[in-house]
């Protein structure tokens, strides 16, 4: 009969699988997310209370923790619908785009979107085929919405029976709950790596545009807006700085060519040093180098779509972590 450990290991793979199968990514990420928020601050509770008090201070934290993260979600999406949202930021890139096809060549100029729908439609094939399963654009948002409730929901019921008395347990049940330790961890890890080095890529690039720019003169479009969406994407290790810096670009060549060449120079720049903090931050976090990163986003969007794209981080975090704990690498 199969041991219990490697039993939890093949529950845990297919768990995996039908998560990224099934576009349950958003759900999983928000339930960790609770779980793992409920965990930090619990810490900080005075440890003299008494059994039902901690209990009443631990639904208080989750009930804060799941109304926080649905306030920035809620407040991040009516951003982004508004009249100065993602629809305004299209139509100034494809406004751009227009005026920069009256200056190039007809061969380049023709491969240029002319409408929206147009741009809309090359981004998709940029980023792939399933580019409307992402949750932040959500042409299902309601069923992601749903989803994404019901993930923080069980968050928090699990972050509450963490701190349950708990005797000893099957050796099966054992097992699965070092599979789900080992996951939290990668989860926090990863997340906290990449928070950093998105913050700071925001940062460089906030001051470039609010602060360089306007010193010489130059005030970009929709910069506050172009700010967001750099820290948004940027939690997409290395990709998503691709997706930020060409907007930025393009806008750019829309106020004048110069601007357009100091914009592309200062954002290599800054992508080259996102490389090495990278490889810096999330390599002493998740023990990973960017490259190793990569390959495992490679892969996964090639199998899952955008959904394995944003997981890939976090799954090749757990995975590495689970192998070498057995002592395999």
């Amino acid at each position: 009969m199969p041991k219990p450990v490697t039993i939890s290991y093949l529950l845990a793979s297919a768990a995996v699988f039908f998560v990224l199968l099934f576009h349950l990514v958003p759900a999983v990420f928000a339930g960790l997310a609770v779980y793992v928020l409920t965990l930090k601050l619990s810490g900080h509770l005075p440890k003299n209370m008494n059994r039902v008090a901690r209990q009443v201070a631990l639904g208080v934290v989750v009930i804060c923790v799941m109304t926080c993260l649905t306030g920035v979600g809620a407040a991040v999406w009516s951003f982004i619908g508004s009249s100065q949202g993602i629809g305004a930021l299209l139509t100034t890139v494809v406004e751009t785009l227009g005026t920069l096809r009256r200056t190039l060549p007809s061969s380049v100029a023709d491969v240029l979107p002319t409408t929206i729908e147009g741009l809309r439609h090359q981004l998709a094939e940029l980023l792939s085929e399933h580019v409307q399963k992402i949750s932040v654009v959500g042409f299902d948002s309601l069923k992601v919405f749903a989803h994404v409730l019901l993930g923080m929901v069980i968050g928090g019921m699990a972050a509450l029976h963490h701190f349950k008395e708990h005797h000893q347990l099957p050796p099966h049940t054992a097992a699965l709950r070092s599979r789900l330790r080992a996951l939290v961890i990668a989860f926090d890890k990863v997340v906290l790596a990449q928070v950093k080095i998105s913050a700071i890529n925001t940062a460089c690039t906030a001051i470039y545009l609010l602060v360089i720019l306007p010193l010489f003169g130059i005030h970009l479009p929709m910069t506050s807006l172009l700010v967001l969406l750099t820290f948004a994407v940027g939690m997409l290790p290395v990709v998503g700085n691709l997706v930020s810096n060409t907007f930025i670009v393009v806008i750019s060549l829309g106020v004048s060519g110069g601007v357009g060449i100091a914009s592309l120079i200062f954002l290599v720049l800054i992508h080259k040093a996102e490389y090495f903090m990278n490889a810096k931050i999330v390599g002493s976090e998740v023990q990973a180098t960017a490259w190793e990163l990569l390959s495992a986003m490679l892969l996964l969007e090639s199998a899952f779509g955008v959904a394995g794209l944003v997981a890939a981080p976090v799954v090749y975090a757990w995975l590495k972590a689970e192998v070498k704990d057995q002592g395999v690498i």
